[in-house]
């Protein structure tokens, strides 16, 4: 391996700058081993080559099954279930558990996630939401002080205020139930076992830590565990949660009710109501209360491909759908270095964001305009706004789609910060399955329960203000309900027949990163590494954001002579996607993050 190759694998695996100094006074061939050794501890030949791919540019290849996610130890975990037989949910329970313990800040026990499904025998697509509610004792004002104005943001993040009831472990066994082959258990066993063992801290997790030592401090529990001896986790450090084994240990033998009942659920309660200077409502009728929503996909049509994902109260599907259905109307023949490329899929992007803004929320609680939002006809009115001319537009509003009954609402501007992680799996009976899982802001609250998990801090996706000119706005807290997320797992279709399994983190920058993915396969015609890989353009409220050290940034001055205002920087996606062809399946993994696609 040539040195400058190596610098490319110790960059991708994360490796820390004195780190890959260190290695580099070695053989660069074993310096390349012991860098991945120094990240992620022992790891599989198979997963040596799936990194290796990522970092040359290439898609994974299998022919019977494969799994993608945000660290090679949960790939792995997930990868051993599918060559046991198991199906795509039981390996999305293996990889969840360990991200959950290698990943903390993203997703885990905690949180809560959205799950799209592709059933092979009945070709079907279902979609489950395991999102966090508020508490019942929740009001429209609780994100305000006692003028009745908003909380700063990180002063709602903090301690208890900001924590819903976590919805990820009824997720997993609502969709073990539905589409689990191998016994429940058994599915634990990986994450138990690195648990009380210990894993070896990544470089991400580590530079994390190390930057949010100030808020992960302000909780002893917490800081105890990131910081023991009161410095941070370091990469390389063997890391043991023996109080995540025995929370996934009494899980494994008593289903999610262990978790929403008895001792772990009252550890969950105690800690947020006694969080020190800003305690939560949570309570255990809360805890208890929790269900699954099995709920209809939403899919829209897209150069002859259906494509699908979650429904309110995620925005995702609809906002991607909202963009794919814009753009339908026109060709992107410039390709994805043409600023006229990037003003037809930005501005297409800010009349969704636009609508996302003012009439999505949690439809079990407010009337919503879904089928309206995603009709060919509106999308082609809204087109039309975009059509004919050569510069950005001057102004973005919301519109006026068909509705079942009337409402009106304010517009909402609640702050979606990126954290979360994704999963894409695809088992060897053709089944997929695509999963955005969260505990929102990273490290969530910052409250570490007893079990051994971070709490979600998945309220302050809720809209801070109740009312906008008079007029209620949608996203508002409520007792019981679900905040509006822009997690976007998507399945995506041709013939029936599922083509593309894909879903990132990153906040409601999660919304451009998926539609971008989608149109660099269809439109671009990347592989499915390139894909993920490619330098990223989006737009959310008037601001088209370049990704710095990419050629997107050359794409600054001529975005600029059109209309757009530009901001160049870090735009740190995990995409992870599958693509399913006739010759077999390709993976592709973000290389802005520590994870790989694996299969055989």
């Amino acid at each position: 391996m040539h040195r400058q190759l190596l610098a490319v694998t110790l960059l991708i695996a994360g490796v820390p700058l004195q780190a890959q100094q260190a290695a580099d006074a070695v053989d660069p061939e074993a310096a390349a081993e012991l860098a991945l050794e120094d990240a992620f501890g022992p790891l599989s030949d198979a997963a040596r080559a799936a990194l290796e791919s990522k970092r040359e540019g290439r898609p994974t290849e299998a022919q019977d099954w494969m799994v993608a996610a945000a660290n090679p130890l949960a790939v792995e975990a997930g990868a051993e279930v599918l060559r046991q037989g198991g199906s795509a949910v039981d390996a999305m329970i293996a990889v969840q558990t360990v991200l959950g313990l290698v990943e903390p800040q993203s997703s885990g026990l905690g949180g809560g996630a959205f799950l799209v499904w592709y059933d092979a025998a009945s070709g079907q697509v279902t979609t489950l939401d395991g999102r966090e509610t508020a508490p019942l004792d929740a009001r429209p004002q609780y994100f305000q002080n006692d003028q009745g104005k908003p909380l700063e943001f990180f002063d709602a993040v903090v301690g208890g205020l900001s924590v819903g009831t976590p919805g990820t472990p009824a997720l997993l066994e609502a969709a073990h139930e539905r589409w689990g082959e191998l016994e429940w258990p058994g599915l634990f066993e990986r994450a138990i076992t690195l648990a009380e063992d210990g894993f070896t801290v990544s470089p991400r997790l580590a530079e994390l830590v190390a930057e949010d030592a100030e808020r992960l401090s302000r909780f002893e529990t917490t800081a105890e565990y990131f910081m023991p001896g009161g410095s941070p986790i370091a990469s390389g450090d063997t890391l043991r949660n023996d109080a995540y084994a025995e929370t996934l240990r009494a899980i494994a033998m008593g289903g999610s009710d262990a978790f929403y009942t008895g001792e772990i659920a009252a550890g969950v309660v105690e800690t947020v109501q006694n969080a020190a200077g800003n305690p939560g409502l949570l309570s255990m009728t809360d805890m208890s209360l929790y269900e699954v929503r099995e709920r209809a996909p939403v899919c829209v049509t897209y150069r002859a491909h259906d494509v699908c994902g979650m429904g309110p109260p995620s925005s995702g599907a609809l906002t991607v759908g909202q963009i794919l259905g814009t753009l339908e109307n026109f060709e992107l023949a410039g390709g994805p270095q043409d600023a006229e490329t990037w003003r037809l899929i930005g501005d297409a992007s800010r009349l969704a964001f636009a609508d996302r803004g003012r009439y999505m929320a949690d439809s079990d609680y407010v009337p919503m305009p879904t089928d309206g939002l995603v009709d060919p006809a509106y999308l082609s009115e809204r087109a039309g706004l975009i059509a004919g001319r050569d510069t950005a537009l001057d102004n973005v509003e919301a519109g006026e789609p068909e509705w079942d009954h009337a409402a009106l609402w304010g517009d909402d501007t609640s702050i979606e910060f990126p954290s979360t992680s994704h999963i894409s799996i695809v088992d060897a009976e053709g089944n997929a399955l695509s999963m955005t899982t969260t505990i929102e802001n990273g490290f969530g609250s910052r409250l570490f329960a007893p079990g051994g998990f971070l709490l979600n801090n998945e309220l302050t996706d809720f809209s801070f203000e109740t009312h906008e000119d008079g007029r209620p706005i949608a996203n508002r807290v409520e007792p019981g309900k679900r905040p509006r997320s822009s997690m976007a797992p998507t399945i995506v279709l041709r013939d029936g027949q599922p083509t593309l399994v894909l879903g990132s983190p990153g906040g409601s920058r999660i919304i451009g990163y998926v539609a971008q993915a989608v149109v660099n396969v269809i439109d671009f015609e990347m592989d499915v590494q390139e894909a993920v890989a490619a330098p990223h353009v989006l737009n959310r409220f008037g601001t088209m954001d370049l990704e710095d050290g990419t050629e997107a940034a050359d794409l600054a001055e001529p975005l600029s002579d059109i209309g757009f205002e530009t901001e160049i920087g870090d735009l740190t996606s995990g995409l992870h996607a599958i693509e399913i062809t006739p010759e077999g399946l390709r993976g592709g993994a973000d290389p802005r993050r520590e994870g790989i696609a694996l299969g055989e």
